[in-house]
């Protein structure tokens, strides 16, 4: 996907606005110019990042639609992937979880200069936010699924829809889960990468373990 078909798809998907536009678009040169002071990215998606980023974060809430009412809640936001593209393109509430200092004060810079007011952030460990029930939950590269899944459990309940892009190693992660964990999963592709893959879940619970005989 090159920059110019990442900005065209997500005019198709979103109808964006011009506010939005400009928000967005004021994020990116917020984003890159922070990279002269802290890897937020990877310094080689610099030239690709609208399909690489903002498309690669956006295309989550396509998959999010038949979620309920409630926040969502990005995982290890890091330089706010998704968590920032959310917000722009939604009126969803969205709580970022984030427990670098410096990852921290670079986001709520970002909330504050695009004025997004219904987003925050959480500074600390993801095992430290209060117990919720959020709507969606997502994590972009925060963790493999097996301990995502045992660190957010207290953020869900069984209506809870987790949004989780995955590499090409998507599927190998759902069966390491698979016998501690229980739901409904499937997989969907990514638009911005054939390798790359978008792990959907619901009703996640542990699996419940039996009682030794006596």
């Amino acid at each position: 996907m090159t920059e110019e078909e990442a900005r065209a798809w997500l005019e198709t998907q979103f109808d964006v606005s011009r506010e939005t536009w400009d928000r967005l678009e004021r994020y990116v040169a917020i984003l890159l110019a922070a990279m002269d002071e802290q890897n937020l990215i990877a310094e080689s998606t610099r030239p690709h990042v609208w399909a690489r980023h903002i498309v690669d974060s956006a295309q989550l809430l396509c998959h999010a639609e038949r979620a309920g009412e409630g926040d969502w809640y990005d995982l290890g936001s890091g330089a706010g992937l998704p968590g920032i593209v959310v917000a722009c393109l939604s009126t969803r509430p969205v709580t970022m979880v984030e427990s670098r200092r410096k990852r921290i004060e670079f986001l709520d810079e970002v909330i504050d200069q695009l004025g997004l007011n219904r987003a925050r952030v959480f500074g600390g460990r993801v095992e430290a936010v209060p117990s919720t029930a959020a709507a969606v939950i997502s994590a972009r590269a925060y963790a493999p699924l097996p301990k995502l899944l045992s660190s957010a459990a207290h953020l869900a309940n069984e209506k809870t829809l987790w949004v989780l892009p995955k590499g090409r190693n998507a599927q190998n992660e759902l069966e390491a889960v698979r016998p501690s964990w229980q739901g409904v999963f499937h997989m969907e592709a990514s638009v911005t990468d054939a390798d790359s893959a978008i792990l959907i879940a619901q009703s996640v619970k542990p699996v419940a373990r039996r009682k030794g005989r006596a």
